[in-house]
């Protein structure tokens, strides 16, 4: 049977792989239909009420901002200075991430269900899960009660949330190991550490990286955002000055993010392509 659909025209080919195709048509159809009505009633739930009376000045002003923001700010080697917030919102992600990617270490092995018995597994599971369901704002809010404002508030908030998606991202990568190499190692006498040195880490630590540069990238954001609500980094000064109307300290404030941003994802772009293709 092979070597007759190995002699047949690519035509035919094509045309006895179209034939052989599962006919599901009306299943098609029908998750369309699905999608078409539940997007039709999610929009019966949004009104536009058009721009407000004075929304189109504020926007001009947005933009006046950021096309003229101000240098002694842009420029200033204060605590009140974009350098100096800048620096904080990276350092509070820096924190921020490391704290959540090995605290998350444990967690995943105690949730992977080839590592652990599965009621031990679907405990820790729940907890990523509840850490997870939480909005970084709401823990922010919680834990603002607790150590009081400033920057050391962005950093436990955001170590809590890195807990809940570095670990779900983890346990994946721990329950696709090899575990044919741990059985080699276990047959050629090595112990429990050398099994975890050269078995279960050169697999996982590549990974292992890549997910904590992903979410350092989101925690980066997230500072910015944290800062609302008085967890310290650029952000409350940034709310502070477009409440006040001072749009162009707004403008220095997003280049700073924007020049961030981009120097960020260009360096951790780079290094994730370097893990992708095996180097370290």
């Amino acid at each position: 049977m092979m070597e007759d659909i190995l002699k047949m025209e690519p035509k035919e080919n094509i045309l006895e792989a179209l034939a052989s195709e599962p006919k599901n048509l009306w299943k098609r159809i029908l998750i369309i239909c699905v999608v078409l009505v539940i997007a039709a009633w999610g929009a019966s739930s949004v009104s536009y009420n058009g721009v407000t009376g004075n929304g189109m000045r504020i926007a001009g002003s947005v933009i006046n901002g950021i096309l003229h923001p101000n240098p002694d700010l842009l420029f200033s080697l204060g605590t009140d200075g974009v350098p100096f917030l800048v620096l904080q919102t990276i350092a509070i992600a820096i924190l921020g991430t490391i704290f959540g990617a090995l605290l998350a270490v444990p967690v995943s092995f105690l949730s992977a269900y080839n590592i652990v018995p599965r009621p031990v597994a679907m405990v820790f599971r729940a907890l990523v899960l509840f850490i997870r369901t939480i909005p970084s704002l709401m823990w922010a809010l919680i834990w603002i009660r607790v150590t009081g404002p400033g920057a050391f508030c962005g950093v436990v908030t955001q170590s809590i949330c890195s807990i809940g998606m570095v670990s779900k991202m983890y346990i994946t990568a721990i329950e696709n190991l090899d575990t044919g190499i741990l059985e080699s190692l276990d047959a050629a006498g090595c112990n429990t550490f050398e099994k975890i040195r050269v078995g279960i880490l050169p697999q996982l630590l590549a990974s292992f990286i890549s997910t904590a540069i992903y979410r350092f990238d989101i925690n980066l954001k997230d500072a910015t955002t944290l800062g609302i609500v008085g967890a310290g980094g650029i952000g409350s000064p940034l709310v502070q000055s477009i409440s006040s109307a001072k749009y162009n300290n707004v403008g220095a404030f997003l280049w700073a993010l924007i020049v961030l941003v981009v120097i960020i994802e260009w360096i951790s772009t780079r290094i994730r392509a370097r893990l992708a293709r095996g180097r370290q």
